[in-house]
């Protein structure tokens, strides 16, 4: 195994458990929190199951794609993968470990747009644009979902939290956690697979059998350390909200939030943040319950909505500044926007 090869490896198992570690909170958190009690393995064979039903769909269905389109106008680097390439993935380990949940789209996708030349000129602006969109139109959705349920199903949740919910909540929480989590894979796997050696022929891209099934065992070994340790201290977010240990909380957001990733992949092949997603819908959902329902304080959902997207911020900024100045001191050359 060359050099090249050899960090591409490592840096696809760095992005593999990152991205998936610091996701977790968005796709898997309530999931982990209201089934506590089950053995970690079985939730790891659910999961691992939907991934590899995922990938092999994406591999047969999509002529190689495992990424379903998202790396078409991000090729592999001519050069291969270099040390500067794994940095992003390092860095959300770090941030991970910190909670502080990012974008990791941005995260590590900007590397690559940034320093592919002319193929990828103008890929940023238009993750950029795409992801905004992605944060409004979810943002809508919340205020307008929970302006009409917010004084019936929410204060519903909020009164009959001392019972234990039916039987019948935590298989449909199964269900929607599958449909979503399907969604984000497809949304996803391009910021995992981007390490990986791939070819583009006519603007599509490929991945041979084996990096597939090299990256897919890779994958799940990852996923099954993550929930042995039951999401890590990203997870801990979730833990602290009121409620989560109830399916009931997170099944209508499951169901939305896969629905608009559904929309927008969809829509193109490029790359967004499903982070700014969750967080616009969240924001709308926090904003509708406070000023529609009254279930929370004004100024504390105004404070919370304000705090996250300051988070996202922060995160585009180190995100652009990591993919900007490292490579420019390794190479001396300036990446191109």
């Amino acid at each position: 195994m060359s050099g090249i090869e050899f960090l591409g490896v490592i840096g696809f198992a760095l992005a593999a458990y990152s991205v998936i570690a610091n996701d977790a909170i968005q796709t898997l958190g309530t999931f982990l929190r209201s089934n506590q009690h089950r053995a970690w393995w079985v939730l790891w064979l659910y999961v691992a199951g939907i991934f590899v039903v995922v990938l092999t769909y994406g591999y047969f269905n999509q002529n190689g794609d495992v990424a379903f389109g998202r790396l078409n106008t991000i090729p592999y680097p001519e050069g291969g993968i270099q040390w500067y390439h794994i940095i992003p993935p390092i860095a959300l380990i770090a941030l991970t470990g910190m909670t502080v949940p990012v974008s990791t789209t941005f995260l590590v996708l900007t590397m690559f747009a940034l320093t592919g030349g002319a193929a990828t000129e103008g890929v940023l602006g238009k993750m950029l644009i795409k992801s905004a969109l992605g944060y409004a139109v979810a943002f809508g959705v919340g205020i307008i979902v929970y302006a009409a349920i917010a004084r019936s199903f929410s204060r519903w949740v909020q009164n009959t939290q001392d019972k234990p919910p039916a039987d019948f909540w935590y298989a449909f929480k199964w269900v929607t956690t599958g449909f979503l989590w399907f969604q984000w894979l497809m949304q996803d796997l391009a910021n995992i697979f981007v390490f990986l050696p791939r070819s583009n022929i006519d603007g599509v891209t490929m991945v041979s059998p084996g990096i597939t099934i090299l990256g897919g065992t890779l994958s799940v070994i990852l996923i099954g350390y993550i929930f042995f340790r039951r999401g890590g201290r990203i997870q801990e977010i979730v833990n602290s909200k009121t409620g989560t240990q109830d399916p009931r909380v997170g099944v209508l957001v499951d169901i939305m939030f896969g629905i608009i990733l559904f929309v927008f992949k969809e829509m193109n092949d490029i790359p967004m943040s499903t982070t700014w997603v969750f967080l616009g819908l969240i924001a709308g959902r926090e904003l509708s319950i406070a000023y529609i329902g009254g279930l929370r304080e004004r100024a504390e959902a105004l404070r919370d909505v304000t705090r996250d997207a300051g988070r996202l911020m922060f995160g585009l900024a180190v995100s652009v500044a990591i993919a900007f100045f490292i490579p420019w001191a390794a190479t001396g050359n300036m990446p191109t926007f």
